[in-house]
This record gives C-alpha cells, structure tokens and sequence, in this order.
C-alpha cells in the first residue's frame, strides 16, 4: 500500500495516525483542541517527535480537558516543566494555556470551535499540494487567531494543523489515503 513521502514506515505510530487521523475531517472540540495543542509544541519540531510523546501529553495535560488546563497556575507549569515525557519548553507551556483561554472564548463565540474552524471553508474540504506550507487560508486563519491573542500560530502551525485536521487534505495522488469526495 503506497503513503505519502513522509510517513515513517518504521514507526507503527506514525503510520496509523497517516492512515487513521491525518486529513480526516474533524468536528469534535476535543480532538480539534488536542490537535491544535500538539501543533503548539510541534513548532520548530517534527509531528514524529510530537506523535511518540502524544500519550504523555495527554497524561500531562490531563487528557486535553479545556477546561482544567484553563485554569493551570505557576505550580502545574513548574510541574510540567519538570515532565520529561513531554516538550518542556516553558513559552509553549505558556502559549497551551493562553490559547485554551482564547479556544474556549471562541468555542462559546461560535456555539463551537469546530463551527469557527469549518465556517472558512463553508464545511467544504479542501484538496491542496503536500509540498507547499501554507496557503491563503492559513495565512488569514492565522491573523485572526493572532489577532485574538494566541500564541505559536503562524501560517505553517495552522496550515500543518488544517491539514490534521481534515480541512485541508493534501495526501500525495499516489498515496492510497488519496481521494476526492
């Protein structure tokens, strides 16, 4: 079975997240959530090193709950940075529970964050080249984000994270998870 240039082979994790998660269209506010945290501590990393700590992740960040991260204080960051399962990165610890405050006001906003996300595409998938990193739409998502206060959301975090997302779908032709609706 063919997959897309970049999926490690090796790597059970990696190939079950291409072949069962990546480009998968999306509409749940937690798994929509969990993802855009990833992506937050995936910048300047490689999704394979963010997807083999995933599971302490979700341990550290008790189970990707907005609602308990939110409120997340000096001693649970001083504890997660002291996590060696995960990305201990101080400024992306920040930016998760910042952009939490943010996701959550856009969630109540928009009756949900899947509402928000999808209103740019008219809940219509997007079909784009796997080479490129960023688009139009990542561009403009981006600025909004930004402009609402988040943190670690540049056009290549969003474009990478409308791709997991399924709003953006940029398997490779020759790639058996290729397919047109």
């Amino acid at each position: 079975m063919k997959r897309c240039f970049w999926v490690n082979l090796n790597n059970k994790l990696y190939v079950d997240y291409h072949d069962l998660e990546w480009g998968v269209p999306k509409y749940d506010d937690y798994e929509l959530y969990e993802l855009l945290i990833l992506e937050i501590f995936q910048a300047g990393l490689s999704w394979e090193t963010i997807l083999n700590k995933r599971e302490n992740f979700r341990a550290a960040f008790d189970n990707f709950n907005p609602q308990k991260v939110v409120d997340y204080d000096e001693d649970k960051i001083n504890e997660l940075m002291n996590n060696f399962g995960i990305i201990r990165n101080r400024r992306k610890i920040e930016a998760a529970i910042n952009n939490t405050k943010i996701f959550l006001n856009i969630k109540k906003e928009y009756g949900s964050f899947a509402n928000f996300i999808w209103s740019f595409t008219n809940n219509t998938v997007l079909y784009t080249d796997s080479r490129i990193t960023h688009n139009e739409l990542s561009d403009k998502i981006s600025n909004i984000l930004k402009k609402k206060g988040m943190k670690f959301v540049g056009r290549t975090i969003i474009y990478s994270y409308l791709q997991a997302i399924g709003v953006i779908n940029s398997h490779e032709k020759e790639c058996f998870k290729y397919a047109k609706n």
